[in-house]
């Protein structure tokens, strides 16, 4: 069974209710019937009723009846929506007036239906910019406890059996946090690992801290920066199996790690690897992607307490589909 194989068969095992609020999209109510026809989750769309079953309909579509369809317009919620949204944001300067318009806007409204405990994620993207998708998510949902940035993780599905599980690597940070700290990038470690568990399905996150140098093997301030995010994430999360400062053949090739880093418990073993900044982590994951011929599958956002996932305006409807099961993966690991 390939990766999406047992992400999709680990959602449907514990079904998770998963908000699209651009419900009116094409390909995002597609992906919901197509999902709602498999049981892959509980799919709740966001918009009139008559609307998106017109929309449905006009596209042959037969299972968006099953979906929960919540209409911020004349939601009995709304109104509790609107004074959640006033209390997380009145110290802000929001007004409860303020809050009352900007809960009908769907993709803050869907935050709401999670903070509130009535979903566990939500995608959106196809129609909306990463900031519209971020905003909301930020601003109410928050970040997870001990976390305070947000990054983005890609699984490498590589054609190279003997590298990370079964040639299986996750990478991070490919997508939002363009220059982290040693403190951000510690952070980018463990939620990392935290995506290799719950999506990728590791029993265990084997995680190199990326850099130029191989303990000690150069002397710059940006290996200093490694060194210390390494240690910064022990601390965040003890017992994470993590080493660093790592070239990547030292994390990836047992005769180079055993070489270089004697003694590590994660050299030539690793299956997480986490790039020291965002452009490398990009040309990184894209070099492999297209020079490597691997299946790149993401950006998976982490760091939020509960899922909220960017689509690319570009997707396909199964990019979308993919996308449900893994937030939804996602989601069971964040009860």
């Amino acid at each position: 069974m390939g990766l999406i194989e047992q992400i999709v068969a680990r959602a449907k095992s514990d079904r998770q209710r998963i908000v699209l609020p651009e419900s009116l999209e094409d390909r995002t109510i597609t992906a919901a019937d197509r999902a709602l026809a498999d049981g892959l989750a509980d799919i709740i769309l966001i918009g009139s009723r008559e609307e998106i079953l017109a929309k449905a309909s006009s596209l042959g579509l037969s299972n968006i009846g099953k979906a929960t369809i919540i209409d911020p317009a004349s939601s009995e919620k709304t109104a509790v929506y609107a004074n959640l949204l006033y209390e997380l944001r009145k110290n802000k300067g929001m007004t409860l007036e303020d809050a009352s318009k900007l809960v009908l806007n769907p993709l803050y409204f869907g935050c709401l239906i999670i903070k509130n405990g009535d979903g566990d994620g939500q995608i959106s993207g196809a129609l909306s910019t990463t900031g519209d998708t971020l905003r909301p998510a930020l601003q109410i949902i928050k970040c997870a406890p001990g976390i305070s940035c947000v990054s983005g993780a890609m699984l490498l599905v590589t054609k190279a059996p003997e590298f990370g599980e079964e040639g299986v690597l996750v990478v991070g940070d490919v997508a939002v946090t363009p220059m982290p700290d040693a403190g951000q990038l510690s952070q980018i470690a463990v939620c990392t690992a935290r995506t290799a568990r719950s999506v990728a399905g590791f029993a265990e996150p084997k995680v190199a801290m990326l850099s130029f140098s191989t303990k000690g093997s150069a002397k710059h301030e940006v290996v200093d920066k490694v060194v210390e995010a390494t240690r910064l994430a022990r601390e965040l999360e003890p017992g994470l199996n993590i080493d660093g400062e790592l070239q990547a053949d030292a994390a990836l090739v047992p005769s180079v790690g055993a070489k270089k880093a004697p003694g590590s418990a994660i050299a030539g073993k690793a299956n997480v690897l986490v790039l020291p900044n965002l452009e490398v982590g990009n040309i990184a994951y894209k070099l492999v992607q297209r020079l490597g011929s691997a299946d790149a599958i993401g950006p998976i956002l982490q760091g939020i307490a509960r899922p909220v996932n960017d689509l690319s305006r570009g997707c396909s409807v199964d990019d979308i589909y993919k996308m449900i099961a893994i937030t939804a993966c996602q989601a069971m690991d964040s009860h």
